[in-house]
């Protein structure tokens, strides 16, 4: 089945993610403020990945009917 454009939306959020995620582990917040930053990134990518992800299963659902 190809990719659909919700299934690229997933993918990239899931980088953008993983390189917010890479950046804390590896140090990269050099104080509170940033580290609080980065945080909120990834809880606003979290949300916006399952917005999409009810989204996506909506409008399968629709195009079965």
């Amino acid at each position: 089945m190809p990719k659909t454009v919700f299934d690229v939306l997933i993918d990239r959020i899931d980088e953008h993610k993983t390189s917010a995620t890479e950046f804390l582990s590896d140090g990269g917040a050099k104080d509170f403020a940033s580290y609080k930053e980065t945080c909120g990134i990834i809880r606003g990518l979290n949300a916006a990945r399952r917005e999409i992800e009810d989204l996506s299963r909506n409008y399968m659902d629709e195009s079965d009917d």
